[in-house]
């Protein structure tokens, strides 16, 4: 049966696997898990193989993709990862049950929607360890922390902290101390129990195997080393886990024999860059029905070894497939192991296809 391309194929099977491996490792430091669901806006099949892996809660960036969290599987638990913006705080009520948070402001619109809609909305408050993301410097954590305690509607259930994702900062036993001593200035402050410290995301996991992470660190947000099997650090295999979980495919639509070096003056491509190319001689290449519009071009790893990915622009993917395992033709499928960006374009752009490959 012909299945259009381009698409997204999402084997959920493999996803729980590798999820109950990652809660698993988890679960022995005494940690709760929230399963990150945004990479593949939170698709259904994928949220219940996180249930089915015993995920504790479901997280999100998006109130919209935690609104089909709460259509598809309302009893689970959902945690909302992007600091909210105040004015979509009856949303944030509404679809998240636990929300992350640095800014007195947006707890306050908060705190009216939950007090409008006589709900209790718990919410953790950041600190800005030094990845210069979200939060507030530790100095004034203690502050944030009593304001939202005085708040009603609010339940504080703890502190969190984001690393590695935007200064690229590795989670350490020095900066989750850090977060420690926040946490413990911050209960002799308001007397609040504050019995939460999230560590962090995928990027955690190494500490934790390592057996460095401070036992106080009781919660993670883990979302990559789950979904594509990754170590986020360096992108190497996540021990115990498969990264086969995804595949990207798409079509030839064009099978030449051409230089592999343009010919003629040049000047910037469709993005303003000014490629640079390898003189491999005359070589076969392929042109694929997918682009910079669908995916993340560099994020892309050919299943055949063979086969050399060139380029692209909005439309059009080019590959070298001179010594491809089989020889290719017109119409052909050509498949391809996505990286985090390029799993996050696909997942987004209503041009790719979105297949469930259950059992498998």
């Amino acid at each position: 049966m012909y299945i259009n391309t381009p698409r997204l194929e999402i084997y959920p099977e493999r996803i729980r696997q590798n999820a109950q491996s990652v809660i698993g490792m988890c679960r022995e430091h005494g940690a709760q898990v929230a399963t990150v669901s945004k990479v593949l806006c939170a698709e259904p099949a994928v949220v219940q193989a996180f249930i089915d892996a015993g995920a504790d809660m479901v997280a999100d960036s998006r109130t919209q993709n935690l609104r089909k969290v709460t259509a598809s599987h309302p009893r689970i638990p959902r945690l909302l990862l992007r600091l909210p913006a105040s004015g979509q705080a009856e949303d944030v009520v509404n679809f998240s049950d636990l929300s992350l948070n640095s800014s007195a402001i947006t707890l306050k619109a908060i705190s009216e929607a939950a007090t409008k809609l006589s709900k209790i909305h718990k919410v953790i408050l950041m600190v800005d360890l030094g990845d210069l993301r979200e939060g507030v410097w530790p100095d004034r954590i203690v502050d944030l922390v009593r304001a939202a305690a005085e708040m009603e509607g609010l339940e504080v259930v703890g502190l969190g902290a984001n690393l590695a994702c935007y200064g690229g900062v590795i989670p350490s036993a020095k900066n989750m101390e850090l977060l420690i001593k926040c946490r413990d200035a911050c209960r002799k402050a308001s007397g609040l129990a504050l019995d939460l410290i999230s560590g962090g995301n995928s990027s955690s996991l190494p500490l934790l195997a390592s057996g460095r992470m401070p036992k106080e660190i009781n919660h993670f947000r883990i979302g990559e080393a789950i979904v594509l099997g990754r170590n986020v650090l360096d992108r190497s295999p996540w021990q115990g886990t498969r990264q086969d979980t995804l595949r990207i495919v798409a079509e030839v639509i064009e099978l030449e024999e051409k230089p592999s070096v343009p010919i003629g003056e040049r000047g910037q491509d469709a993005f303003g860059n000014e490629p640079e190319f390898v003189d491999r001689g005359i070589r076969k290449r392929a042109i694929l029905n997918i682009g910079r519009q669908d995916v993340v071009v560099e994020g892309l790893e050919p299943v055949d070894p063979g086969i050399i990915v060139l380029g692209g622009s909005s439309d059009h993917l080019v590959l070298d497939v001179n010594d491809a395992a089989t020889a290719l033709r017109i119409g052909d499928e050509v498949a391809f192991y996505p990286g985090y960006g390029a799993t996050l374009a696909a997942a987004t752009s209503s041009f790719v296809n979105k297949v469930i490959i259950p059992n498998s």
